[in-house]
């Protein structure tokens, strides 16, 4: 009997872990397809004038 129950563990584990794998691989795709629609690295640089506030805007030479 402890054999069969071994066994039925096992499978079980195996089950969750093959679930686990599928879930894992949807949310890396999510997020891939979410970052596709993500800001350039241009859009992201923020820059600070000389009075010490933070701009989007490149300064002035």
């Amino acid at each position: 009997m402890a054999k069969s129950h071994q066994s039925f563990q096992k499978r079980q584990r195996e089950q969750l872990r093959i679930e686990r794998r599928h879930n894992k691989q949807e949310k890396l795709e999510k997020r891939r397809s979410e970052k596709k629609d993500g800001h350039s690295l241009d859009d992201m640089i923020a820059y600070v004038d000389e009075n010490g506030n933070i701009v989007d805007t490149p300064p002035q030479r």
